[in-house]
């Protein structure tokens, strides 16, 4: 890619962003839109719709974007607890390793770049058409005093990353102490999920989970609730809330209007009826199918081996939690259950054989999706590269030589095909994570994330930087030990494209940015010991060797110190907690809630057909976690 290119693709880019900036300015103080741009504060009744015209309305403004940075982390934390505030911390260590790697890079590595002359003479008049390889190391001297310069830069950032990693991860500890301790008691502090329930014979797996738990917990057990076998109900309340939704679109778009079909196949056979009236039947007969297989299941409905078992205090599930139940390891399996509301019941419909079988299909299903993503990453790093474009595809040279089209083609539409392309991953990844035998909707998310990122990984960093030469050296791709070789000459050259995920994982996924910090450490140190290597300078290759040893000394510490905060709370946490709700009053109350609270949501009653009048409902409501 040339200069020029790559100007072209900022300018593009930069206008996009400066056009969704205003439209959003504008359509955020807008009464029709403000359900989307402020849905909690419509919910809260903190937001005034004011129909009354004003001109304001229709000018850009920028005030938002300085209110936006001048919250503080306590009404952060108050708001949206601590999730946002760890999002938070994310995006300021982004920024400061962002900001000193860009201080560094722009005026002392990229200057040291561009004096060099392993690739050209230097001609100031035509940068504009210089090729982005000058600026890397690729264009410093073979065996120069220069590669000092990126020696010292690459145990300079090191070691400024590895800091900001201890500060970041000691603070955010600080904070999910803090957190738990302002916390409210919560049902999942208090529920395990116990799982390889054996049946004796004459009982049931309830009466077994009872049995069980009041002869070695008897003095912190409290009630339990064994999961059912919801499958065929959950199907069809599937369905019934699939039909309330047509019937509520239908009465919206015109009430008055009477509209027919025919009751008999696809409609297109039997006698005429009104449709509203012939959907309203179907789901009062659907919302009666539910109620009776809700009977059923809760009378005679078939048990699965596992069951949410809840305890009178934080330390009493701890202790259950932690400690092996039973003589044989694989019988009555504890782990901590997550919140109610983010129970993932499907999962329990599945036999121990289907989840096996479907962690299998996932597996070979992400390797799948990894293979034939090589075929975007391919083509785009041709668009990247001009020459190959004009040698694999003859017939665009004439195009290809308008200098503004070449520019927006090797500078900007390989970003915006690939990023197309990555749209896809996340929801697919999602779908993957559901069906391989998670409990809960954010360990689904979590999942799904890490699928995200070593997709990302592997298939955007290794495959983009190796397939750039891939229409004339993949023969030498296949080899591995010329790998660190073809990486080391490739990455400081075509450009990386870096990509932020985004995920909800309960206030744990701070380790997941910290591993994945230090796994690029670890990489940059290998790129760096095979450029050194390349660039003639064996003596700081040699000398590069013990960053990765000491970063995953580093790294160690910082599991052995930090990592337990964010997998359990220790014991003088949970009975510091414990004795405070002693003097609570409305620790009765939870505890009676409790014993109900991880009840299957396919169990409760519904009723959709007496509520289809009031199809206006709002977008956002407000309920107590």
């Amino acid at each position: 890619m040339i200069v020029s290119a790559l100007l072209t693709s900022v300018g593009i880019n930069l206008g996009i962003c400066i056009l969704f900036f205003t439209l959003y300015s504008i359509l955020r103080k807008q009464p029709e839109t403000v359900h989307v741009y402020s849905p909690r504060l419509v919910a809260e009744g903190k937001s005034q719709l004011r129909n009354r015209f004003n001109l304001e309305r229709l000018l850009p403004s920028a005030g938002w974007v300085r209110r936006a940075w001048q919250t503080s982390e306590e009404d952060l934390l108050s708001t949206s607890g601590l999730d946002a505030v760890v999002l938070m911390r994310v995006f300021i260590f982004s920024l400061r390793i962002f900001s000193f790697a860009g201080i560094v890079g722009i005026f002392i590595l990229l200057p040291v770049n561009y004096l060099g002359n392993q690739l050209s003479l230097i001609d100031f008049s035509d940068l504009p058409n210089k090729s982005l390889d000058i600026f890397s190391i690729s264009n410093v001297d073979n065996g120069s005093k220069r590669l000092w310069i990126h020696f010292s830069a690459v145990y300079a950032f090191s070691g400024v990353v590895c800091y900001l990693l201890y500060y970041e991860y000691k603070y955010i500890s600080s904070k999910r102490i803090s957190y738990f301790y302002s916390s409210k008691p919560q049902p999942h502090q208090f529920t395990l999920l116990v799982r390889g329930i054996p049946l004796s014979a004459g009982n049931s797996f309830s009466e077994s989970v009872k049995s069980f738990f009041t002869e070695y917990h008897s003095s912190a057990y409290l009630s339990h609730m064994v999961v059912r076998q919801t499958n065929k109900l959950q199907k069809l309340i599937w369905d019934a809330k699939m039909l309330y939704k047509t019937l509520v679109n239908l009465k919206s778009k015109n009430p008055t209007q009477k509209k027919f079909t025919r009751d008999g196949f696809l409609g297109l056979f039997g006698r005429n009826v009104d449709l509203v009236d012939h959907y309203e039947k179907k789901l009062e007969d659907l919302e009666e199918n539910v109620r009776m297989e809700q009977l059923g299941l809760s009378l005679t409905g078939e048990e699965v081996p596992a069951a949410f078992v809840s305890f009178k205090s934080r330390y009493g599930a701890a202790i259950a939690l932690h400690i092996q139940q039973s003589i044989n390891p694989t019988e009555w399996i504890t782990e901590q259950a997550p919140e109610p509301h983010d129970v993932f019941w499907p999962f329990f419909s599945a036999s121990f054989m289907q989840r096996w079988v479907s962690r299998l299909v996932v597996f070979v299903a992400c390797f799948v999706l990894t293979v034939l993503f090589l075929i975007p990453v391919v083509f785009v790093q041709g668009l990247a590269n001009l020459p190959q474009l004009e040698a694999f595809l003859p017939f665009l040279k004439g195009i290809l030589s308008i200098t503004f089209v070449s520019q927006v083609i090797t500078g900007y539409l390989p970003s915006l095909i690939l990023q197309l392309f990555l749209k896809m991953v996340p929801p697919i990844m999602k779908i993957l994570s559901s069906i391989q035998g998670s409990i809960s909707n954010s360990e689904i998310e979590i999942s799904a994330g890490k699928k995200v990122l070593w997709f990302t990984v592997w298939n955007i960093f290794f495959a983009n930087v190796l397939s750039g030469s891939a229409f004339y050296q993949f023969s030498i791709i296949l080899e591995p030990k010329f790998i660190p070789q073809k990486l080391a000459v490739a990455v400081p050259a075509q450009l990386l494209n870096v990509y932020e995920l985004k995920f909800e994982t309960g206030g744990k996924f701070w380790p997941i940015v910290h591993n994945s910090t230090i796994f690029s450490l670890i990489l940059m140190h290998i790129l760096a010991v095979g450029i050194f290597g390349l660039k003639k300078l064996p003596l700081a290759s040699s000398l590069c060797i013990p960053l990765p040893v000491l970063t995953l000394l580093f790294n160690e510490y910082c599991r052995k110190r930090f990592l337990p905060i964010f997998t359990a709370y220790p014991a003088e946490c949970l009975i510091k907690k414990d004795r405070e709700d002693q003097n609570n009053a409305a620790m009765t109350d939870f505890l009676d809630k409790l014993v109900t609270a991880y009840r299957d949501p396919s169990l409760m009653p519904m009723q959709h057909s007496s509520d289809v009048e009031g199809y206006n409902t709002p977008l956002l409501h407000s309920r107590e976690v």
